[in-house]
């Protein structure tokens, strides 16, 4: 019964705003289920909505997205009608990482009706070299409550949000998406602790919102319910499609779970055929009720699995003409569904006309599957998704095989109903782990590439490679200098494997790795973004300087130019000596000159870190012969410069004409030297 000590609170995860939004038949139907949720929170007088993370698609949601959003939010969520509970706990701990520590609903210069509290999903986690997520825009605005956040990697302190109405207290808790891996490890070694209050701890109603997999995805990839505290009431668990929202009860820790499901149907699997539904909860003292709300602005979505190994009466693969019967099969069974899918439109005008149509087909047995493209063409006026009604797969039998083949057609082939989710890390550790020895990983860990892919498919870090390359090469040199390793690439081979199997045995140390890689892949985003804008401008600055025949070192302006992209050498000076080249310093590509009178010796250029192999970091630590003659001097540089970039030199009239004004001097060279070292037309 609705009393003044009785909390309402709506009840949705995973909403998917933008999903498809250039679809131009499905390209709207977040938006207008959002809209129904929101609708349904303003009928029913709800004290609060809360929502268990993945409320937009992208990571980067599109404008048209965070406008409809923004739209919706303030349309159903702004109001006159006052807040009825009041917040107990410390909202500077509980909104610690907001600019606005607070919740949204008490700041004086908005006017909130329904407030809304949510956590992030793995969809629109924090990103980028601030941290920062689609949902903190909305909570810098004030339309939403982002809580739930944890930035430490070491521990979890997972603090609750207290909320009073009457006599009845709710201590709301919240966890945002987290590796599964990673936070799976840490509950094991009891590094994620749920704070209680100190007051009256048996009175309240505990409250748990977590985004993370609940079906088992792999050995350590997903959360056991036992993992989390027996004090707890209730669990809300997003991240899971499938509606399974009637409290159920786990045996051994005694709280209760609901899993609402998405909102949208985002994959073409049985999970998503389960009606959506959200839930109104009712919350008394200690006592629960949750109320089961369907959405009636769901597109209708009907799936069928077909085993054509099972009619042996209608099929025989050797007959000739036994494609044409398995088609006309298939369509009597989409006629079907498309028959049940319009008398459940004719009691709900709400739902969209057009109606998702799945059908499986098994053809294990000799079978061949017909043309899909032919085949959906007949249904595209009549289905939202023409060109995925028919999914063939067959089951392969499973054979004895090297430990070096790897059957990625058994992980795709596998229908969606076994319950196995792909992930782009599982495919490269799987990959690695099951290659040939000669393409085995000898210096990176299977764990650190799988991370960096999946950063770079899914948070489109396009650095994110190559820098953790990068990090990784650096430490296991700076590793086999510590240990003055002998140049030998038998001992060298030795101690890059002992060096990564002990990283690959100390799992926390090779997340650091990998998290120093992603900061610097997204701080070298940002730098690009400096030099771009800065690059732009110089090149203005120089083409106003052409006429003017000025040069740092007396060269011609042409020679000097090339200042844009800081590579440390002059894009028109392609005639300059080989020490110039190899150079590791930084400039604006002119050569300082030294005179004749300098020493014939010269020092070893040493190359940057990056651009250095193993055996070229022991190569630059050994002592260099001086150089007596122009002979070896020249041999040195070719051996030197051969982890550089090639640079080609053209000897055209053009270039002649401009060397012919200048005389380039070596900066460690003899006079003679130099001579013999620009003179592009003599023969040596």
């Amino acid at each position: 019964r609705d009393d003044e000590d009785t909390f309402k609170i709506l009840i949705a995860t995973d909403i998917h705003l933008g999903y498809l939004e250039k679809d131009p038949v499905r390209g709207n139907d977040t938006f207008v289920t959002f809209n129904e949720i929101l609708d349904h929170a303003e009928k029913n007088e709800v004290d609060f909505v809360l929502l268990g993370g993945d409320l937009f698609h992208e990571n980067k949601p599109s404008r048209k997205t965070v406008h409809s959003c923004l739209e919706s939010l303030r349309k159903h969520c702004m109001g006159d009608r006052p807040v009825q509970f009041e917040i107990l706990s410390d909202q500077a701990v509980n909104f610690h990482y907001s600019k606005f520590p607070w919740v949204n609903y008490q700041d004086g210069n908005l006017n909130i009706s329904i407030p809304i509290f949510t956590i992030h999903g793995n969809h629109d986690d924090p990103t980028g070299a601030d941290a920062l997520c689609a949902l903190d825009i909305l909570s810098c605005a004030g339309l939403l409550n982002h809580f739930g956040r944890s930035n430490s990697v070491e521990k979890i302190d997972i603090s609750p949000i207290l909320l009073r109405k009457g006599r009845t207290k709710i201590a709301l808790y919240g966890l945002g998406a987290i590796p599964d891996e990673r936070l799976y490890r840490m509950f094991v070694n009891k590094q994620v602790t749920m704070l209680r209050p100190k007051e009256d701890e048996d009175s309240w109603f505990n409250l748990f919102v977590i985004h993370q997999n609940r079906s088992k995805h792999g050995a350590t990839n997903y959360i056991p319910e036992q993992f989390l505290d027996d004090f707890i009431n209730l669990v809300v668990w997003g991240h899971e499609h499938e509606c399974k929202i009637a409290p159920f009860q786990n045996e051994r820790q005694r709280f209760y779970v609901s899993q609402p499901g998405s909102s949208v149907v985002t994959s073409l699997s049985p999970g998503e055929a389960v009606k959506k539904h959200i839930g109104l909860l009712h919350v008394k003292g200690k006592k629960m009720k949750m109320q089961k709300i369907a959405l009636e602005t769901v597109r209708t979505f009907h799936m069928e699995d077909i085993v054509l190994a099972d009619h042996p009466d209608l099929f025989n693969p050797d007959n000739p003409k036994v494609t044409q019967a398995i088609q006309a099969f298939c369509m009597e069974k989409v006629e079907l569904m498309l028959d049940n899918a319009e008398r459940e439109r004719l009691g709900n005008p709400r739902q969209p006309e057009k109606p998702l149509i799945r059908l499986r087909v098994d053809y294990t047995g000799g079978f061949e599957p017909f043309s899909v493209h032919r085949f959906s063409q007949k249904y595209m006026d009549r289905v939202a998704n023409p060109k995925d009604i028919i999914h063939f797969f067959r089951h392969r039998e499973l054979k004895e095989k090297n430990d070096s083949d790897l059957n990625f057609g058994k992980l795709v082939g596998r229908p969606a109903s076994e319950g196995m989710t792909l992930r782009v890390e599982d495919l490269v550790k799987q990959y690695f782990q099951t290659a040939e020895k000669k393409v085995q990983l000898s210096l990176l860990t299977e764990r650190g590439m799988g991370e960096a892919v999946q950063e770079f498919v899914d948070k489109e870090e396009k650095d994110a490679i190559e820098e953790l390359v990068k990090f990784q090469l650096e430490k296991t040199q700076r590793f086999l200098k510590e240990r003055r390793t002998d140049a030998e690439e038998g001992k060298i081979d030795e101690e890059v494997r002992k060096f990564r199997e002990s990283r690959k045995e100390n799992t926390e140390e090779e997340d650091e790795e990998v998290r120093e890689a992603m900061t610097r892949a997204r701080a070298h985003r940002s730098e690009d973004a400096v030099l771009v804008a800065a690059s732009s401008d110089e090149e203005l600055m120089d083409t106003g300087m052409k006429g003017t025949g000025d040069s740092d070192d007396g060269l011609p302006a042409t020679l000097s130019r090339g200042r844009g992209r800081a590579r440390g050498r002059a894009r028109g000076a392609r005639g300059q000596n080989s020490t110039a080249r190899g150079s590791s310093q930084r400039g604006r590509g002119s050569t300082s000159q030294e005179s004749a009178t300098s020493s014939r010796t010269y020092k070893p250029v040493s190359v940057p870190a990056k651009n250095m192999s193993i055996m070229d970091a022991f190569r630059s630590l050994k002592p260099q012969p001086s150089l007596n003659s122009s002979k070896s001097y020249s041999e040195n540089i070719i051996d030197d410069d051969s982890d550089l970039e090639d640079i080609s030199i053209v000897p055209s009239s053009r270039v002649n004409q401009r060397l012919s004004t200048t005389p380039l001097h070596s900066k460690i060279g003899s006079q003679s030297q130099t001579s013999r070292g620009v003179d592009f037309e003599s023969d040596e």
